[in-house]
């Protein structure tokens, strides 16, 4: 270990092993001075300097989980490929001009809303409608299969409005439908619907009340192809009671209880113990009630739900088969049956590492998934000279993870290197126990002998009883400082790993990315920008919450760090920014949100492709709520709290107080500002109270939309 041995002066050799007994300390020559910059620059790695973009896809394993969608320029951007494998390459679109577009003041150009943002791509979520159709269609060529499939999306995955409308839109020529499980989503899944194919499902699934029935009862009056599916053996006889009282026949449909299931988290709610469904005893009781009440013919659909992510077509068989053959007994007692509806499962490779074995990963594609299911179909029905039913799934996760990005900042980071560039080593001696000085020429003659690990062990059991003399007060805190910065030295020369860095981000844990605290579940986190320099730093990321939990340490690959860049002042393509982004995230993760410190949802806008020169349009903004919004979540009244902040004011007569021209009206108005604007950071450099103000005032509303009693 040539750089450490240069530490030490070779013209005074160091004393042999010393141990805790030997009295004879000689004098503190070894290791003198230390150069942190020199150092640094010694162990850095030479390669950095022939990085590229195809480097930092391979690491983030971008072309793993991200194709057909998402691929890295050769600027070192992430771009997005609107259509999939149909993108052309002037069709693609800068995450990190979106960024630009969305966060430059509107002087500028911009938009002036703060990050964190959420970037909607409904043409990728078009793709992804059309592209699941096209799996199952072409399956059913295929293997001349005798009737067609027609997908419901669960609203459950993602119930924006937005979101919702677009697939009703881009499904109408496929009959694509919805699937709603409570009173809510019923009510927007039958508004929605108003304006798709007539032939698209309305799934009813969830727990039913008599509103809930007769709820979608009244879908079925307004001519919307609803099916209510049992989940409980009870609610047949509401449903019977209910469509004669509204003179309405129903489609019923009834979910079953398989034996199959799979054995991953997704999988708990399936199998004989599952939450939902009915077994085969209660099945026959329903066939029974519905036969006796003359309605054995509104039984029309089969439903069953083996648990999401799915991780192999062969478990994917296992359930279609089962659950086939019941089907098919349904069909011999007499039920009209028509539809058999898979449920969910189709799942997403968040890590890229097409396993099977994992909750992260599956071990298909969509034409594998589609070729299973109609395959397992088929069979079973031609066995038992059964017309081929109408297939459906209700696939969400597969639907809209894709087409939403979360991007935000990295605000500061903790810095592992010493503080200060020279260490006083001679300072350090100075008042030390008899013990750490033991310590301290162990780990210079260790260092002679070019024993690495041995130098570590004396280097941290240096740094221990060096801790202990602090709390007990017998060194001084710059004594405390130079031993952390000797060690760091020690560790850095020897090779050792450097801790992981925090990273503090711009961001709610608990509210974007809830999955990840709640279950475990785990993104690809990417930096959007500088993938043309190599990241050379390990780190875990802190969001702004008050909590522990809300960091991130766990990533795709089973890392416990993440591979980033350093920051900077100014990288030359962000304005000195540190931009990252969350993939794969558009399901759940926004419905599930909280508002732990009261940080709520982010800003969100829709992007287009276009042909114009950025290849891209923002066609729609949806700020994200206002300190005053998530304040009326938990009960308070912004208004009110804003006419107490005056009062007081008035109350201690707060004028001029720094003579620099502010005035009450002005802290009135930032005061006022404050309850407009987002609960989340906005970078600033140092400046004064004045351009703290005119920042707000440049991102808040403008006057017109403020409160009217703001200016009274």
């Amino acid at each position: 270990m040539p750089v450490m041995a240069c530490c030490v002066d070779s013209a005074v050799a160091p004393p042999g092993h010393a141990d805790a007994g030997d009295t004879s300390i000689p004098s503190p020559v070894p290791f003198l001075s230390f150069n942190a910059a020199a150092v640094t620059a010694a162990v850095a790695n030479s390669e950095s300097s022939h990085w590229s973009p195809a480097h930092s896809s391979a690491i983030y394993r971008i072309d793993e989980w991200g194709a057909p969608y998402f691929s890295v320029n050769s600027s070192g951007n992430v771009v997005v490929r609107p259509y999939g494998t149909g993108s052309l390459a002037h069709q693609e679109i800068d995450l990190l001009k979106i960024v630009k577009k969305v966060s430059d003041p509107k002087s500028a150009g911009g938009l002036g809303l703060r990050l964190p943002l959420i970037v909607r791509l409904p043409d990728v979520l078009k793709n992804r409608v059309e592209s699941l159709h096209s799996a199952f269609e072409s399956a059913i060529q295929a293997q001349c299969y005798e009737s067609h499939y027609q997908g419901v999306y669960p609203v459950k995955c993602n119930q924006d409005r937005l979101v919702a409308e677009d697939i009703v839109k881009f499904g109408a020529p496929f009959r694509f439908g919805l699937e709603a499980g409570s009173k809510p989503e019923l009510l927007l899944a039958m508004s929605c619907l108003c304006k798709g194919n007539p032939e698209a499902l309305l799934v009813c699934n969830g727990f039913k009340d008599a509103e809930y029935v007769s709820l979608a009862l009244i879908a079925k009056k307004l001519a919307l192809n609803t099916v209510i599916v049992l989940e409980q053996e009870e609610e047949v006889n509401l449903v019977i009671d209910l469509s004669n009282k509204l003179s309405v026949r129903p489609v019923i449909g009834v979910r079953a209880k398989l034996r199959t299931k799979h054995s991953g988290h997704f999988g708990s709610t399936s199998g004989e113990k599952g939450k939902f469904g009915l077994t085969t005893t209660q099945i026959l009781r329903l066939v029974k009630k519905l036969q006796d009440s003359g309605m054995l013919d509104c039984l029309q659909l089969l439903h069953f739900h083996i648990g999401s992510q799915i991780p192999s077509t062969a478990l994917l068989q296992d359930g279609v088969v089962e659950a086939t053959q019941i089907y098919s007994e349904l069909v011999r007692l007499g039920a009209c049956m028509k539809v058999i509806d898979i449920g969910g499962g189709l799942g997403i490779d968040y890590d890229g590492s097409k396993s099977g074995n994992s909750d992260l990963s599956v071990s298909y594609g969509l034409e594998e998934y589609a070729s299973a299911v109609v395959n397992a179909i088929r069979i079973i029905c031609d066995r038992k000279s059964i017309k081929h039913p109408i297939i459906c799934s209700e696939s969400g996760r597969a639907i809209v993870s894709h087409h939403s990005i979360l991007i935000f900042e990295a605000i500061s980071a903790t810095v592992n290197t010493p503080a200060m560039n020279q260490i006083d080593l001679p300072l350090i001696i100075e008042g030390l126990s008899e013990d750490a000085r033991c310590d301290y020429w162990n780990l210079s003659d260790a260092a002679m002998r070019h024993e690495n690990e041995t130098c570590l062990l004396y280097a941290d059991q240096l740094k221990q009883r060096c801790v202990e003399q602090f709390i007990e007060g017998s060194l001084r805190i710059e004594q405390l400082a130079d031993v952390d910065g000797l060690f760091d030295l020690v560790s850095k020369v020897i090779g050792a790993a450097e801790p992981a860095r925090i990273y503090n981000v711009n961001l709610s844990i608990f509210t974007s990315i809830p999955d990840f605290w709640s279950i475990g579940q785990v993104f690809p986190i990417v930096p959007i920008h500088r993938l043309d320099e190599k990241p050379e730093v390990r780190g875990v990321l802190s969001d702004l919450t008050c909590d522990s939990d809300g960091k991130i340490d766990k990533f795709i690959g089973g890392e416990t760090s993440l591979l980033l860049h350093e920051l900077e002042g100014n990288d030359g393509g962000a304005n000195g920014r540190y931009y990252l982004g969350m993939f794969l995230g558009g399901a759940y993760q926004e419905a599930l949100g909280g508002v732990h410190n009261l940080f709520g949802g982010p800003n969100v806008v829709s992007v287009l492709q276009s042909d114009g020169p950025q290849s891209f349009a923002v066609t729609r903004v949806m700020p994200g709520p206002s300190c005053a919004d998530v304040l009326r979540m938990m009960q308070h009244e912004p208004e009110l709290m804003f006419e107490t902040l005056k009062h007081r004011a008035e109350e201690f007569h707060v004028e001029d107080h720094d003579n620099d021209g502010t005035k009450y009206a002005t802290l009135i108005s930032s005061l006022a500002r404050s309850f407009h604007n987002m609960p989340y950071l906005k970078a600033l450099s140092p400046c004064s109270y004045e351009e703290v103000h005119n920042a707000a005032a440049e991102f808040g509303a403008s006057e017109d939309e403020q409160w009217s009693y703001c200016y009274a």
